[in-house]
């Protein structure tokens, strides 16, 4: 199995930047994906984005393209959320997540097989 533990979050002001980290263990990883969603209160969980493990092709939610950044370093089996101008509204739980099947599919939970604790970011006004 795959254990997932997210860290990096905290409270920020608006406009600051935090990088989130997602480190695996408990195997050689070797995921197809990694994926990064976030969930506010009442809200649904939201697809951030995600990076292929195996070529660091990324993928991004429409709304955070330009902001965020992800990224992975294979050595460490650590994969990075950068987030810069942070706004209030990106307030939220970050979830990581690694999909170990093989496939191609990406942005929806279900297509994750692991998923870590969650990280808290808190944006301020």
């Amino acid at each position: 199995q795959v254990q997932l533990v997210e860290s990096g979050g905290g409270l920020v002001q608006a406009g600051d930047s935090l990088r989130l980290s997602c480190a695996a263990s408990g195997r050689t990883f070797s995921a197809y994906s990694m994926g990064w969603f976030r969930q506010a209160p009442g809200k649904e969980r939201e697809f951030v984005g995600a990076i292929r493990w195996s070529n660091t092709r990324t993928y991004y939610a429409d709304s955070m393209k330009g902001r965020f950044t992800i990224s992975r370093d294979n050595a460490k089996n650590t994969g990075y959320l950068q987030m810069n101008s942070l706004k209030p509204e990106d307030t939220a739980v970050y979830y990581c997540a690694a999909r170990v099947r093989y496939g191609l599919a990406y942005a929806k939970t279900e297509d994750y097989d692991y998923w870590g604790q969650g990280t808290q970011v808190t944006v301020s006004s």
